[in-house]
């Protein structure tokens, strides 16, 4: 598949979803009605109101917000009587928008719900009694819809325009499929640019200081691609922003997608900080929402928890994350660091395969059945799985499943390859040197920096021996893999492995489906005087074409030469 035509399909599944597309137009049209403060009390009595498109609903703090009776997008968020939404007439909603919806409205006690259907897609909203808070829901049964994120649309101008994820149209050049733009310095900017994991964040947003606005994340139990998945999170340009609660983005995807409810994930207005932690999907307190007939909702009594003794084989110089999985749900926690104990809350009951992971790469795998209202026990896990404990005669990097310890690597979790902040991904590497890592390229491309030299000594002994060298990869662009030659010896072209079939090294991420591919090298290929060098190259090898950064290219995790 070219990549003409691989950019060619991921705009039309933008148009299939019945809007625009995710970032701002280059025009930066601006939001009618300005962001002059609303001549309604910032403070008025909770409960809601109909104007004729929309349910007013007033917080009873100092939120006010509307949703489109039609559409069920949220069409005002005004806080202390300044308005926040919306921009180029576009504005909150999940998808890019649903289009002509039944939209309902209750209040239960404290609480005002708000229900969207159209279709496969069930919205929720939720206001309650003195909070500045909307939580919202999301239920999807079924692909029709090719993409599940909701997206806040924030006016221009009420927040500051920085960060790796905001660029000005007015002074930036688009460098890459309409979608990554480079500053007048070199810098280059993306809405894909987060830099963060799903694991690593519980919430975005933008501050001014006095004024906070937020999206706290969900659990993604319903979501798809794991703890270390990335996407974009924010985006800020001089025509508007957004921020984004990403469920399912067939973008650098390594699973399927789940269906059924997800959330709640909460918007939220602050006096400039950040949220309170009690908002967290890992602490926030759901009972209130037991009583409000949400489809799909399973409550605290309908769930149950894992609960780890610890690890055994850990390497201390690693984080290590368990990991919980099937076509239904995903969670994750953390191990502690020592013993690896570990213990994992509010499962949706059923059996999961359990993936211990050292870093990203998984070292350990089971299988454990979760039941409803239980605690499943587990003695300790012993990790078998890790390629670090075999002997090597030298090991470039090390077994952790990213490409962190290579040059560039963490820049492109935030920015574009061709950065001027980057080093040049070209050059050789010599094992002994002592900044073997920090000198070879995170990633190599058929067309940017092909046939990366590696020179190596072996002892006689060493030489007299066949060995197994070891590349281990996190992702591949269409269908990249490696080709070695040892001297004179150049090995087979490898079977490429199952990996995302869209951009991903351009668009921060490195993470695909980490492989493995090993190379028996006969003993007849190396050099039998232990004063020269022998000479590894590295190729990228495809059957698909491409040019510069967005040519077949991969993400190296370790290689190693085995005793």
């Amino acid at each position: 598949m070219s990549t003409h035509n691989s950019h060619k399909k991921h705009l039309t599944r933008r148009r299939v979803l019945g809007a625009s597309a995710i970032g701002v137009a280059a025009t930066g049209a601006a939001v009618a009605g300005g962001t002059g403060l609303l001549s309604s009390a910032s403070a008025a009595a909770f409960g809601y109101t109909d104007d004729g498109s929309n349910y007013v609903v007033t917080t009873g703090a100092s939120l006010v917000l509307k949703i489109s009776k039609s559409t069920g997008d949220i069409t005002s968020l005004a806080y202390k009587g300044k308005e926040y939404e919306g921009y180029g007439g576009k504005h909150s909603h999940v998808e890019s928008g649903l289009g002509a919806s039944t939209v309902t409205i209750r209040q239960s006690g404290s609480t005002i719900l708000v229900k969207v259907v159209h279709g496969p897609i069930t919205q929720w909203y939720a206001a309650r009694s003195g909070e500045n808070n909307v939580y919202l829901w999301t239920n999807k049964a079924d692909a029709s819809f090719t993409a599940t994120r909701y997206i806040v649309r924030v006016k221009p101008g009420v927040f500051p325009n920085s960060g790796s994820d905001a660029w000005d149209s007015t002074t930036d050049t688009i460098i890459e499929a309409g979608d990554v733009w480079k500053h007048p310095d070199g810098s280059t900017r993306s809405k894909h640019y987060s830099g963060k994991r799903t694991i690593d964040y519980d919430h975005v947003g933008f501050t001014t200081g006095s004024v906070g606005l937020y999206l706290v994340r969900s659990n993604h139990e319903k979501a798809s691609g794991g703890p270390f998945y990335r996407s974009l999170l924010r985006h800020s340009n001089e025509g508007g922003a957004g921020l984004y609660e990403i469920l399912h983005y067939n973008e650098a995807q390594t699973e399927p997608e789940r269906f059924g409810l997800q959330g709640p994930f909460v918007v939220t207005f602050t006096d400039g900080g950040t949220p309170s932690s009690s908002l967290f999907a890992a602490n926030l307190d759901t009972s209130w929402v037991d009583s409000l007939a949400i489809t799909g909702w399973v409550g605290k009594a309908g769930r149950g928890k894992v609960a780890g003794v610890g690890l055994k084989g850990m390497d201390a110089k690693y984080p290590y994350t368990v990991g919980f999985s099937n076509t239904d749900a995903q969670y994750w926690t953390k191990a502690a660091a020592g013993t690896g104990a570990f213990s994992c809350k509010g499962m949706l009951p059923g059996t999961y395969t359990l993936t211990v992971f050292k870093g990203e790469l998984a070292v350990h795998t089971g299988s454990v059945a979760v039941t409803a209202g239980g605690t499943t026990s587990l003695h300790t896990l012993t990790i078998t799985g890790d390629p670090s404990t075999a002997a090597a005669v030298w090991r470039l990097g090390n077994w952790d499943g990213t490409p962190g310890e290579f040059k560039n690597a963490e820049l492109m979790t935030y920015a574009h390859p061709s950065d001027a902040r980057a080093a040049k991904w070209t050059g050789n590497v010599t094992i002994g040197s002592g900044s073997e890592a920090e000198s070879f390229p995170a990633y190599i491309w058929k067309d940017v920096n092909d046939g990366v030299l590696v020179y190596f000594k072996l002892t006689a002994a060493q030489a007299a021996a066949a060995h197994t060298l070891r590349v281990g990869v996190t992702t591949a662009y269409i269908n990249a893999r490696p080709q070695v030659t040892v001297n004179d010896w150049v090995s087979a072209i490898p079977t490429p492995p199952t990996q995302p079939s869209t951009r991903d090294l351009t668009t921060g991420s490195y993470r695909g489906n980490n492989h493995t591919f090993v190379f028996n090298v006969p003993s007849s290929v190396w050099s039998s005087d232990p004063t020269k060098y022998n000479v590894l190259k590295i190729n990228v090898v495809s059957g698909s074409t491409g040019s510069a950064y967005l040519s077949p290219g991969t993400s190296f995790d370790c290689i190693d030469l085995l005793t």
